[in-house]
């Protein structure tokens, strides 16, 4: 019951956000529309009186003549000069009319455009195949990633001081089998790849490969969220020779429930002892992501603590002369993670959707959960990364 309580919250909250985003938008644009539409009567208003007085002058100075001619003392103010100069403004309130009315049409037409365009654009949002409430506020708050979280809406801000990708929205197409690509002028850039472990069973490299695989990675092992025991993924080695035969680059990543910075720099040491042997080409990740339907140990750690443990992961990893990364959503980006400290170090993220949503700079992109590659049986992580290694 006090669950549904925060949903409805959330829903009256929502659509508050959403009203006052309009109300705002639409005085702003109204705001700039009257703004250049005063302007624009200021400088008609200019013109024309330039144009009246440069008519004007000729008359004047005829009108003068005339008076002088009729032996009119010099300097003495002449009846039909003030006639003059009241012709020059002559029609001035009426011109001015003119245009007030001009413009409360065109203010009128004005807000009905914007009126609309706001309509067509929420309607897309929400209505479309892959609409949600949350895609149309992260759409209309770009300075914040925007994401659900313990039944409520986090609006965390983008940060400056973090490393941003150059990747372009319509650079990124699906397949009509529904794989993502990234395309720059017409030249596909990106590079398809999975991520496997003992859930996938056994695997059938070779098919794999004729796919048009480029790399995986192979879960290599974890540290139990309850247990704190490090064991390593029962089918790591034959994925890992499996890979390496067919000519599949190999990446590994590992499960982090590390609560100390000594516990971090132990799960190093494991992986880099199970990476001899093999051809290790792409990075070795560190999986920060939190349990998902559990508590897992390392669900308290602060900000500041799961950063260091990060940390000491990758330039452990580092030493030894592999490519460290870091493994994460967008609640591990904005939440667990102090990513303005974590610049040095490649980046894969996911997300399940049709857009990337992370400004942060990655190298990779998991953005399904249900692919389908010829060789392994059930669905499969899919990835795409944005070099190679």
């Amino acid at each position: 019951m006090q669950t549904k309580r925060i949903r409805t919250l959330h829903k009256i909250i929502t659509a508050l956000i959403i009203v006052t985003m309009i109300s705002l938008t639409f005085a702003g644009a109204m705001g700039a529309l009257y703004v250049r539409e005063a302007s624009e009567v200021s400088r008609l208003r200019g013109e024309k009186g330039q144009l009246g007085a440069d008519q004007a002058l000729p008359v004047l100075s005829v009108e003068v003549d005339n008076k002088t001619a009729q032996k009119q003392e010099p300097g003495m103010p002449g009846q039909d000069a003030s006639a003059v100069t009241e012709a020059a403004t002559a029609g001035e309130d009426s011109l001015s009319d003119a245009d007030a009315a001009t413009i409360a049409a065109l203010m009128q037409s004005k807000e009905a455009e914007v009126e609309q365009a706001m309509k067509d654009r929420m309607k897309d949002l929400v209505t479309g195949e892959d609409g949600s409430p949350l895609k149309m506020l992260r759409s209309f708050f770009p300075e914040n990633l925007i994401y659900s979280f313990e039944n409520e809406y986090v609006f965390a801000p983008v940060l400056e001081e973090v490393e941003k990708h150059s990747l372009l929205e319509e650079n990124f197409q699906k397949t009509e089998e529904g794989l993502m690509q990234y395309v720059e002028n017409g030249t596909v850039t990106s590079h398809k790849g999975i991520d496997v472990s003992k859930y996938q069973g056994t695997i059938d490299w070779a098919a794999v490969k004729e796919e048009g695989i480029e790399y995986a990675f192979i879960r290599l092992g974890l540290r139990g969220y309850e247990s704190a025991k490090i064991v390593l993924d029962e089918y790591y080695e034959a994925n890992m020779a499996g890979a390496n035969s067919a000519g599949v680059a190999a990446g590994v990543y590992f499960f982090t429930q590390a609560v100390t910075v000594e516990e971090a720099k132990e799960e190093a040491d494991f992986v880099i002892e199970h990476l001899k042997g093999y051809d290790v080409s792409c990075p070795v990740v560190f999986d920060v992501e939190r349990i998902s339907g559990g508590k897992g140990r390392a669900d308290q750690l602060t900000k500041e603590e799961r950063t260091d443990i990060t940390i000491a992961f990758c330039e452990a990893v580092r030493a030894a002369g592999y490519t460290p990364m870091i493994y994460g959503n967008v609640v591990c980006f904005t939440r667990l993670l102090d990513m303005a400290k974590l610049n040095d170090y490649e980046k894969w993220y996911a997300f399940y959707d049709d857009y990337m949503y992370m400004p942060y700079n990655v190298s990779c992109w998991q953005y399904t959960e249900k692919g389908l590659v010829e060789g392994i049986p059930g669905n499969v992580d899919l990835n795409i990364s944005f070099k190679t290694w």
